[in-house]
């Protein structure tokens, strides 16, 4: 008796395991005909989105690239003949004027051997004053007289010569500039190849950089430039001077330099630079959100809004930024772009503005 009801007990419980899922799916939750899945299957008859009214603002086509500031001027002092340094006359990191003195080189032969020579000169001279005199009383020939003027134009000659060698022993600024640290000292002795010091004239300053050479017919003298350089966030301002005329053929791109000012001496000759070259503006354009533009394999489209509901309008874009894209055609002001559920929106879809930006 007990196997007995122990198998009936065994077979009810059997029986309400395989009914019960069953009985969950057909009157449970996730019924086809609860209430819920109803409502889910239904969705929402309004897409909520935010929009934006379409305007015009100016634009400016520009090209970032990155460069370098250089000196306007600068050159490596060495002296044009060999000896013995006999007095330095400038200090370093300090300005000078063009003309002046720098350094001296030994000059005591030089002006030995000048002095000798403007003796001959007076000398010669006196000869070529009496022969001319003799010359004209006949009393000598042509050839005497020529022979004695020849002296003396061979004198002044040689003092020329001197004169310009004594020169050479004195080293002046070519231009104003500021003289860098200098690798020498009084009582050196130096050769023509020698690195004495190095002088810049860094105002203005030179700022080079290369763009892609398809804005070459874009770019023109003293178009302007906005430019930061890596240890002061102030923008400068540049205008460009000289374009090469070549293309570098193996980086297919075009050098460029601008002058800055630069009397605080904040640019400093190898400092990078960041540089935004304008190639022209557009004081009318249609600059929207990236975000609101979808791409399509034909061209872009965008959605807006007309009496609440979407419409899908097909645009003409131009020039990007970071966060906007420029519309060419297919937008005019005073539309009611969306910007938002993008995604979901589709051509007649009811919508609703919930925010304005």
């Amino acid at each position: 008796m007990k196997k007995w009801i122990f198998s009936v007990l065994t077979i009810l419980a059997v029986v309400v395991l395989l009914v019960l899922p069953k009985l969950h799916l057909w009157g449970g939750e996730d019924s086809p005909n609860s209430s819920s899945a109803q409502g889910a299957k239904r969705g929402p008859t309004t897409l909520p989105v935010e929009a934006m009214i379409v305007t015009t603002s100016k634009l400016d086509n520009v090209v970032v690239v990155t460069g370098s500031v250089q000196a306007n001027e600068s050159l490596e002092l060495k002296s044009e003949t060999a000896g013995k340094i006999t007095k330095i006359y400038f200090q370093e990191g300090k300005t000078v004027k063009k003309g002046d003195l720098l350094l001296q080189v030994n000059d005591e032969e030089i002006k030995a051997e000048l002095t000798k020579q403007r003796f001959n000169k007076k000398l010669n001279e006196g000869i070529e004053f009496r022969q001319r005199k003799l010359l004209e009383k006949d009393a000598i020939s042509q050839e005497e007289y020529d022979n004695a003027l020849n002296k003396l134009n061979t004198s002044l000659a040689d003092i020329a010569v001197l004169e310009a060698q004594f020169e050479k022993t004195k080293i002046r600024a070519p231009f104003d500039g500021i003289i860098g640290l200098r690798y020498v000292s009084e009582g050196a002795l130096i050769a023509t190849s020698t690195p004495i010091a190095n002088l810049y004239n860094i105002s203005p300053a030179k700022i080079e950089f290369a763009i892609p050479g398809r804005y070459s017919m874009q770019v023109k003298a003293k178009q302007k430039i906005n430019f930061t350089v890596e240890s002061d966030t102030s923008v400068f301002v540049g205008e460009v001077y000289a374009v090469e005329p070549q293309i570098d053929a193996n980086t297919r791109t075009i050098k460029i330099r601008a002058l800055a000012e630069n009397t605080k001496g904040l640019l400093l000759p190898g400092q990078f630079v960041r540089v935004e070259l304008i190639l022209g503006s557009t004081n009318n354009a249609i600059l929207v959100p990236t975000e609101a533009v979808i791409p399509e394999l034909n061209g872009h489209k965008v959605f807006i809004s007309d009496h609440g509901k979407a419409k899908e309008v097909a645009v003409q874009t131009g020039l990007r930024d970071n966060l906007r894209l420029e519309i060419i055609s297919g937008l005019h002001p005073h539309d009611t772009l969306i910007t938002t559920g993008i995604l979901q929106l589709r051509n007649g879809l009811d919508i609703q503005i919930t925010k304005m930006n």
